[in-house]
């Protein structure tokens, strides 16, 4: 699953984000709506960390959302 798939599922998708990332409000996931930049800055916001770690965590989040995807087909 990439960004913009993401972005478009959204809806969908932010119960997962919730899970993984209790740190973050649903007001922060409102205004994040599926958008790479946008979570990852929340990310080092919230949870105070470096970019590249918030990046690698969105990353490897993303890849799981394609893996359950296909797994529930």
């Amino acid at each position: 699953m990439n960004w913009d798939q993401i972005e478009g599922k959204w809806k969908q998708l932010k119960g997962a984000a919730r899970q993984q990332w209790g740190k973050l409000t649903d007001d922060d996931l409102d205004r994040i709506a599926g958008r790479r930049e946008e979570l990852i800055g929340k990310l080092q916001e919230r949870y105070g960390i470096a970019r590249e770690r918030a990046e690698k965590e969105a990353e490897a989040w993303c890849k799981l959302q394609e893996a359950e995807r296909t797994t529930y087909r």
